[in-house]
């Protein structure tokens, strides 16, 4: 079922190299397209078993440059059993814009999408594309063309950067790097800084840091670096080339920030299939309310906890501190996610599930507030781990006090109402006059035990706060 938060039932890909020649032929390679038919013969069989009941297929750039393209798409026709669309460059550009777009909160910059045979630069900002242009520079394409010197690369490179009026809007704002050669790149990058977040979609990078690196790669043989191995050895030798694409473009565009997207074209296919109104709502949100819905005792009692964690806040008079509100609904939907687990292993298990799920909108810093948070909710406030405090590294020390204090208001709502809808609503918890005040209706006055009453004291120390258990 399409919907905004798409999640993958199966991924496969098969790096054909089909515009490994195209610059310096002008054809497609005979073995990678026996190659490609190959694939798509046996993705046509997974797709019959997996019982898929629409594929759309098309054809990018080695495709439109290619003299022999068309014979290729009526092969590839047959094998897949579906017809194929060859896209044109401006249409590449806006599906990986949309791409961007579903997987973002609200994303702002310039998208830029490096394949084999082409890059794709186009302008993102209130959930809109601007124009598109694409232009051939591909990892394949530009090995190609410069007959395998960097030098000569550099130099290809520039004069069709020099063309693209796109970089002139990158100036100040973020570019969202997609594709697998820069994906790669920046595995690179996390493994040599130790980064604590095996996650590439949203990793953000300085752009100083970023020059900084890519003048490395370029520099070195790609079997030298550290951490060569996380990256395919397809990938290798196209390193050096999307390294040097990508510090031209910073040069020119100047942005803020490199941001890599695991999302591009095809999530741009699935996005402009949705309803106008399913493309407006959180990505975060509706993966955090689906995780709700299958693994929490109770899925309605996140609406209670939602409501009850807000009231204390607000009453507190921290609404208006970081993080935002969509982060505090989250975390509440995805409080009782790991509650199937053995008890000394609830907070260690749903903290790397969080941290390393496949969520879309939202950044590393907000992945690293869920799972702490609910790693606290679960192994006790003072708890650590190695991974724990990975995390905690990507946290400012008041980010992490939030998630501290969130942690601690789960923990008295889990011992009042054991997940389950209708209880919290019931009990009053505010903070008035300095006190953190608990009110019990006469019938749940029994549930206010010795226990409840140790983690009301945590809690209320964390808002520097007296406490006080009374009737409604």
């Amino acid at each position: 079922m399409l919907t905004r938060a798409t999640s993958q039932v199966f991924n496969e890909k098969e790096m054909a190299g089909l515009g490994r020649q195209v610059a310096s032929t002008g054809r497609l390679a005979e073995d990678a397209i026996e190659t490609a038919i190959a694939a798509l013969v046996r993705f046509r069989l997974l797709c019959e078993a997996m019982q898929v009941g629409e594929i759309r297929v098309i054809a990018t750039a080695a495709a439109r440059y290619a003299k022999n393209g068309p014979a290729f798409i009526a092969r590839a026709e047959q094998a897949i059993g579906q017809p194929i669309e060859l896209i044109s460059g401006g249409r590449e550009a806006e599906l990986s814009g949309l791409g961007v777009i579903s997987g973002f909160d609200n994303p702002n910059g310039v998208v830029g999408d490096l394949g084999g045979g082409s890059l794709e630069l186009i302008s993102v900002k209130n959930g809109t594309v601007g124009e598109g242009a694409s232009v051939p520079l591909g990892g394949l394409a530009l090995l190609d063309r410069s007959k395998g010197s960097l030098k000569a690369a550099e130099k290809i490179v520039r004069d069709e950067l020099d063309k693209l009026p796109q970089l002139a809007a990158m100036r100040g704002r973020d570019f969202f790097a997609v594709g697998g050669t820069w994906r790669a790149l920046a595995t690179l990058h996390q493994r040599r800084a130790n980064y604590p977040l095996n996650v590439m979609h949203g990793y953000a990078l300085p752009t100083k840091d970023v020059a900084d690196f890519v003048k490395l790669v370029e520099r070195a043989d790609a079997t030298v670096l550290d951490a060569i191995e996380a990256v395919s050895s397809a990938r290798r030798p196209l390193l050096a080339y999307g390294a040097l694409v990508l510090d031209e473009v910073i040069k020119r565009g100047k942005p803020r920030s490199i941001i890599i997207s695991a999302q591009g074209v095809r999530e741009g296919l699935l996005h402009e299939q949705l309803p106008a109104e399913q493309r407006q709502a959180d990505p975060l949100l509706q993966s955090a309310r689906d995780y709700n819905l299958l693994r929490a005792r109770d899925p309605r009692h996140a609406a209670d906890l939602i409501e009850w964690t807000c009231g204390i806040i607000e009453t507190a008079g921290l609404a208006q501190d970081e993080p935002h509100g969509r982060l505090v609904e989250a975390v509440c939907l995805l409080s009782d996610i790991g509650w199937r687990a053995h008890p000394d292993y609830r907070g260690e298990q749903s903290m790397n599930v969080i941290a390393h799920a496949y969520f879309t909108g939202v950044d590393h810093v907000g992945r690293a507030f869920l799972a702490l948070t609910i790693f606290l909710r679960y192994a006790g406030l003072k708890a650590s781990s190695p991974a724990a405090a990975g995390l905690r590294t990507l946290l400012s020390p008041s980010l992490f006090a939030r998630a501290t204090l969130i942690a601690a208001i789960f923990r008295v709502a889990y011992l009042l109402s054991a997940g389950m809808a209708g209880i919290l609503p019931r009990i009053q918890a505010t903070c008035v006059d300095g006190r953190l005040v608990l009110r019990f209706p006469g019938d749940l006055a029994p549930l206010a035990s010795e226990r409840v009453e140790g983690r009301l004291k945590q809690l209320a120390r964390l808002l520097d706060r007296e406490f006080e258990i009374g009737r409604i």
